[in-house]
């Protein structure tokens, strides 16, 4: 099971499905360019690929907040129902854990919507605990 780096086009193409089934409301005439503009910022985005597209994908930057200091915040995790339930999303969150740990970050953080069980119960196997609500504002 290897996990690459979205490096191109190519590879932010493969992890279209993955990404679109967790974010509904994307529009693929936006989503490179949405992506390349995001990878400009920080954003990076592994993958673990089967028949040549993403099976399973995650999104995460570095971050640095008073509160926990610097960190990777996990943007997107997801993985195609037809390959939930071979520990790929648990391969990823390790794979940034790992990365976390050798760049001397201080935590790894997330924000999940709460009807999303099935995640909530990995990232608790995971070691992360439920510390704060995240408000918002559409403006």
């Amino acid at each position: 099971m290897e996990i690459k780096l979205a490096e191109n086009e190519s590879d932010v193409l493969k992890c279209w499905d993955v990404l679109l089934a967790l974010r509904p409301h994307l529009q693929k005439e936006n989503f490179v360019p949405s992506i390349n503009e995001m990878i400009q910022e920080g954003y990076q985005l592994a993958f673990i690929e089967e028949g040549g597209k993403a099976a399973a994908a995650i999104g995460f930057r570095y971050l640095q907040f008073l509160y926990n200091g610097k960190h990777y915040y996990i943007d997107d995790l997801s993985t195609l129902p037809e390959y939930r339930g071979k520990g790929y999303a648990g391969k990823l969150l390790d794979y940034v854990i790992a990365k976390a740990k050798a760049e001397g970050l201080h935590c790894v953080t997330l924000d999940s919507g709460y009807q999303r069980f099935d995640a909530h119960r990995l990232y608790l196997k995971k070691g992360f605990t439920l510390n704060c609500h995240h408000f918002s504002k559409n403006i």
